[in-house]
């Protein structure tokens, strides 16, 4: 089984992972002037969901570049942590451009509403029924790379899809099924870090009687609910599918190498093209957005493991990006080991791999090896702990980690800070 895959029917890994070579290689190049070294070390950018080797969706893309001997093994155990995905009432701020005292302004979410399961005529089957209500809210968003989905939420032309699929466009094409006008779409705000975006489109083009689609509460859904997505997979517009929800609490990696906490996996066929699409519960309201897919190294598709974006955490970050502005996570800037080559005592907690050069973990004396056992008394059992407590907080925000250091423990102060808008390269040996 293959890591995770982004479901976008384009080019955009290839263009992605480039963008962020890039983007490493100028950073290391800087830091390498500010250092005054005479040779600035090889480093490379984040590795973002990569999809099957014989997938033609995701073209053939080159090794991910070279380290130095000995760093090969121990950065493939290294998980880049506490980088997250906006978890539900976790304090995320919105850069007011400087309106505000503090440059930044708190998160109003979008309401969620209640679900009930919605009950079928007779000779009709839920699902159809749950399609006939959702699916002309649903449409195609095609940019110069590729197709993808997206959904309509409310009647001022709000459309709701992945990051991964507008990528860097300023405008997109978009279509409702049930008329196939090519209406233009203007990108009103993208977050990687959740791997969303906000498209509007000039409500007079809305076609009559299209009822934007509601939200429900993520944290009511429970492993064996249905599931229903709908989306346009390899470009066969509006297709419906039906499984459950197979688990929760998942993580996956956002297209700027950070990781989204609280994903939704279902059985529910998803396939190229369905990226940004809804994923509804039997009462027809939104649960997810649907985002990656896991697939076996052959198949390019559906193998009955996708992952949606849990409602709550679009519900946090909508709302900022539809007025065009920029969603701030907590940042840490460390990376834990999993491998157990920097602390092999270590039997429970979260082992710090490296630090972050700048980073709040570097400023408050934080080093590679240490194992993070509590923040502010809350036990961290295991590194995706750790992620999901520093993703509660806010940047600005002052914690405290309990850590253990040569056996010893001892308890350090950090300020968190606003996320980078890449995972920063790794410079240093863990």
């Amino acid at each position: 089984m293959t890591p995770p895959k982004h479901i976008w029917s384009g080019g955009w890994e290839a263009e992605s992972e480039a963008e962020a070579r890039r983007r490493a290689e100028a950073e290391a190049e800087r830091q390498a002037h500010a250092a005054e070294q005479p040779e600035a070390p090889t480093t490379t950018g984040p590795t973002i969901a990569p999809g099957s080797p014989a997938d033609p969706y995701a073209p053939e893309r080159g090794r991910a570049g070279t380290t130095s001997r000995g760093r090969v093994a121990a950065l493939m155990a290294v998980t880049i942590l506490v980088i997250g995905g906006a978890a539900f009432a976790a304090g995320l701020l919105l850069d007011d451009n400087g309106d505000g005292k503090n440059g930044t302004t708190p998160v109003a979410a979008l309401p969620s509403v209640g679900s009930k399961p919605i009950k079928p005529a007779r000779g009709q089957t839920r699902a159809g029924t749950i399609y006939t209500q959702a699916s002309p809210a649903v449409v195609s968003i095609r940019t110069s790379t590729g197709t993808g989905t997206g959904f309509l939420i409310d009647k001022s032309g709000t459309l709701v899809t992945n990051d991964h699929v507008v990528e860097t466009a300023k405008t997109v094409q978009v279509k409702f099924g049930t008329d196939g006008r090519t209406i233009q779409g203007d990108v009103k705000g993208v977050d990687p870090s959740s791997d969303l975006a906000v498209v509007h489109i000039d409500p007079g083009t809305i076609p009559g009687g299209t009822t934007p689609l509601e939200f429900a509460d993520s944290r009511g859904v429970s492993v064996g609910d249905v599931a229903i997505a709908i989306g346009n997979p390899f470009g066969l517009d509006r297709t419906v599918t039906e499984g459950i929800v197979s688990s929760l609490g998942r993580t996956l990696k956002a297209p700027n190498g950070f990781q989204i906490d609280d994903v939704i996996q279902t059985d529910a066929a998803i396939n190229p093209g369905n990226s940004g699409g809804p994923l509804l519960d039997d009462g027809g309201k939104v649960i997810g957005v649907n985002s990656q897919i896991a697939t076996n190294g052959v198949s390019a598709g559906n193998v009955g493991i996708g992952f949606a974006v849990p409602s709550n955490t679009v519900r946090q970050v909508v709302p900022g990006l539809k007025e065009g502005k920029t969603v701030s996570h907590a940042w840490l800037g460390v990376q834990i080991d999993t491998s157990g080559a920097t602390n092999p005592n270590a039997t429970s907690g979260a082992v710090i791999g490296s630090v972050e050069t700048g980073g709040p973990a570097e400023s408050a004396g934080l080093q590679a090896g240490d194992v993070v056992k509590r923040i502010d008394g809350q036990a961290v059992q295991d590194p995706t702990e750790l992620s999901t407590i520093i993703n509660s907080k806010a940047p600005g925000n002052k914690i405290k980690l309990t850590v253990e250091r040569n056996g010893q423990s001892q308890e350090v102060d950090v300020t968190l800070q606003n996320r980078p808008q890449q995972v920063p390269s790794q410079t240093q040996t863990p």
